[in-house]
């Protein structure tokens, strides 16, 4: 029994009887040169106990499982470094090495696995951010402020309506006005007559609207020159509904009037214009030659007549025609147009 003894105790890793370590070619010259005798006749004490045979082979089994564990930790390793996903999952810090088991199963040193693929080509860089990295903060969205509301405007006009209802205008704030008896005929018809006043903010007459049941006046041949004009939307002649009404600013010059075959008048036209400004039918307000006509609109409860009041101890109302023109830029026609322009009956 001692050459096998002998032979286990030197594969034995935790072997606690130092043992003389076998000559391999004395027994291998004992085994091929003639049998061995094998004789139980040895002393009692060096006989291995059943025991310490089974805590050995325990022993050695348990080395032998701690070598296959170390062997399969190497290939596992091995094969993370030879497998590269084409949709990198997040990264992992691997260890810097490998485990080295305490104990070799084999004289056959573990063999190294040697990656097919650097590791600094791993997509680190690219990975996805791992559930317990902390979300980017935003910023919170901006609470929406309600509009400003913008400040209520002061009104800058306002309206005038005759007491029977049907004429109405409006005027700037500021302005004034007066509403006198007009004319009438016949008796008991003085209530629906009214001439109204119109008052700018310094107290000077600038305007007057009539409207009643009757009224009169004259005309002459003259020569026209249209400044400006402008169809008033409100109103509709009753007795010539297909001749608008407009608003217009002209001159007037007199002149004679002559017939056909009749000899041009030796005096020249009136080199001072008279100035008009005021609402009349469209056909009444035609340029050159022609009659003066009236400002006179027919309407169902009689007539209407607005018309600007110019200085009348300034004649002309404007030293030049040019003089007249600038006018038409200034605030105070842009008021008094306006107001022409609002006139409504209903």
């Amino acid at each position: 029994m001692d050459p096998i003894k002998n032979q286990i105790s030197a594969i034995d890793p935790l072997t606690i009887d130092p043992v003389a370590e076998p000559n391999g070619e004395e027994a291998l010259h004992r085994i091929l040169s003639g049998s061995t005798v094998f004789s139980d006749s040895r002393p009692l004490a060096a006989v291995t106990s059943l025991d310490q045979r089974r805590h050995r082979k325990a022993q050695i089994a348990g080395g032998l499982l701690l070598g296959a564990a170390a062997v399969t930790a190497g290939v596992l390793v091995a094969s993370s470094f030879e497998t590269v996903s084409s949709n990198p999952m997040p990264a992992v810090t691997l260890p810097t090495s490998t485990p080295t088991p305490s104990v070799s199963v084999t004289p056959t040193p573990t063999p190294t696995a040697t990656p097919s693929v650097a590791p600094s080509a791993t997509p680190v860089a690219t990975a996805a951010p791992t559930p317990t990295q902390s979300p980017t903060p935003t910023t919170p969205p901006a609470v929406a402020s309600a509009p400003a509301v913008p400040p209520v405007q002061a009104p800058t006009s306002q309206t005038y309506t005759f007491p029977d209802g049907h004429l109405s205008f409006t005027y700037p704030v500021g302005w004034s006005i007066r509403a006198d008896q007009g004319p009438f005929d016949p008796p008991g018809t003085a209530e629906a007559s009214r001439i109204v006043t119109v008052f700018d903010a310094a107290g000077a007459e600038v305007a007057r609207v009539f409207n009643g049941n009757y009224a009169d006046g004259t005309g002459g041949w003259v020569k026209r020159t249209v400044y400006d004009r402008a169809v008033v939307p409100g109103v509709v002649s009753s007795a010539s509904p297909n001749d608008p009404v407009q608003f217009g600013f002209f001159a007037h010059q007199a002149a004679l009037m002559t017939h056909p075959g009749e000899e041009a008048p030796a005096t020249p036209l009136d080199e001072t214009p008279t100035y008009i400004m005021d609402v009349r039918l469209a056909s009444e307000m035609q340029a050159g030659e022609t009659g003066s006509g009236i400002n006179q609109i027919r309407v169902p409860n009689g007539i209407m007549s607005a018309y600007v009041m110019f200085d009348l101890n300034k004649q002309p109302a404007f030293a030049t025609p040019e003089a007249a023109k600038a006018w038409m830029g200034t605030a105070e026609y842009a008021q008094l147009k306006s107001m022409l322009l609002s006139l409504s009956y209903k």
